[in-house]
């Protein structure tokens, strides 16, 4: 089942970019149920592709499998590759959904990206490729919406 994993188990440096970073699947070892996986990811970051100034996100991936999943530290690196990557919070946040559908086509995504304000409002992005899945538990989320000041 990771005998074609190239990650797992040993040191891997960042990738220099999304594009740069090998995202790893293995088969899903449960492909008779439907069941929900979520990654949660609260100090995802990237750059402004304007100022270079750091922008911040609590991001939320939800997935129904289907024949696959993803190997966590493959997504933990691929993320980590946004770190020095210039994008708005809209295209950060599509394209990894997008990278998950293309590596996995899986029955389900849904992804929250929860920014951090620039320029005083916080950006919010959110997608999910169709409605729910009858019978698979989906949590809520749960990420608590900006509150400046409080």
């Amino acid at each position: 089942m990771t005998e074609n994993l190239t990650q797992l188990g040993r040191t891997t440096p960042t990738p220099a970019s999304p594009e740069a970073a090998l995202l790893e699947r293995v088969a899903n070892p449960h492909p008779a149920l439907r069941y929900c996986i979520r990654f949660t990811a609260p100090e995802f970051t990237s750059l402004c592709p304007l100022t270079g100034q750091p922008d911040f996100a609590h991001l939320v991936l939800d997935y129904v499998p289907d024949g696959w999943i993803v190997e966590s530290k493959s997504l933990k690196l691929y993320l980590q590759s946004f770190r020095n990557h210039g994008a708005f919070h809209e295209s950060c946040t599509l394209d990894i959904a997008q990278r998950i559908v293309a590596l996995l086509s899986p029955t389900w995504v849904r992804i929250g990206g929860y920014w951090y304000p620039r320029g005083g409002i916080p950006i919010d992005v959110f997608w999910q490729s169709s409605p729910a899945p009858e019978g698979v538990w989906i949590p809520d989320q749960k990420v608590e919406p900006y509150r400046g000041r409080g």
